[in-house]
This record gives C-alpha cells, structure tokens and sequence, in this order.
C-alpha cells in the first residue's frame, strides 16, 4: 500500500478485535514514529508502549473512555520538552509529537491495522500510571489493533474550503 491509499483508508478505530498485534509488525510501527522528523532533530519524545489488559484498563477509566481497554495496544506518546516552545511562538512537543503519531497511523494503516487519536485522558492519573516524570508529559495515547468495523465514509470539506493560495482567504 502507498502513502496516498494509506491517507485515504486511515480512520479512527473504537472497536477492535481480540487478538493481539504481532511482535514484528507492532516494532515496524514504532519505528516510523521513531523515524519521524522533528524540529532540530530533537526527537523530544518517548513512547510507552501498553499492551497488559490491567494497565489498559487502567487507562481507560484515566481516559473516561471504555473502548481504550480494548485496543490490544496503546501507545502513550510523551513529550519530553513540554516548555520548549517554536521560534514562531508554537509549542514544540505537541508538534514533534502528532508528527510522530501520524507516522505511526498511517504505517498502522499499511499493515491492516486500525488506530485511533486519544487526547481524552486526566494527564496526571495516566502519568502516574505510566510513571512519566514531572519533566515530560502526554501529549496523545494512540491505540493500536485490528478494526472490528469497516471504515465509515469520510467526510470532508471541499478543496476550496481549505485551501488558500498566496495569501490567507
């Protein structure tokens, strides 16, 4: 599957199977996040990989989400330089972050899997959780599994309602 087909197929998942990811195809994941581009090269991030049914469902009720227990992975992605903010007056985690995440969602989505955005969640029950330090903090939870549904049909706002040329319209 190409990128192109990977954006189009990709949709957030709330049910998935019982069955677990695969040792292989979960580590190939990680590394397109790890891979991902960040400002300077910092790669201000850390991902704590979540697989025991205890801790997800820990998790779950951190989120206020039910279904989080139920994805067989859930990736807390952690921003390791919450003060560190972008010359154009931007927090950096949060970008250098979703970057990451979306590499991992789409990589998800070419190895049939589902994934689904969490940013729903008490940071400080989940840190304590995850034992994420005072430093750091969660910036997303990605969950991970094989969809248990079809994708619904997308909807989007037309090319003209999102695009602008030369100057902001």
């Amino acid at each position: 599957m190409d990128v192109y087909e990977a954006i189009r197929k990709r949709f957030s998942v709330r049910s998935y199977e019982d069955r677990p990811v695969e040792a292989q195809t979960l580590q190939r994941i990680l590394d397109a996040g790890r891979l991902a581009p960040s400002g300077r090269n910092s790669q201000p991030w850390k991902f704590v990989v979540v697989q025991e049914a205890q801790r997800r469902q820990a998790l779950a009720e951190a989120c206020d989400q039910p279904f989080v227990a139920a994805a067989p992975v859930v990736i807390a992605v952690v921003g390791l330089s919450p003060d560190a903010v972008m010359h154009c007056g931007i927090p950096g985690d949060p970008v250098n972050c979703a970057i990451a995440i979306d590499h991992m969602t789409l990589a998800a989505t070419a190895e049939g899997l589902g994934t689904c955005w969490i940013g729903h969640f008490d940071q400080d029950a989940c840190r304590k959780l995850l034992n994420v330090p005072d430093s750091a903090k969660i910036v997303e939870m990605l969950l991970l599994g094989h969809p248990a549904a079809s994708p619904p049909a997308k909807k989007r706002k037309e090319p003209d309602e999102v695009i602008c040329y030369e100057t902001f319209s």
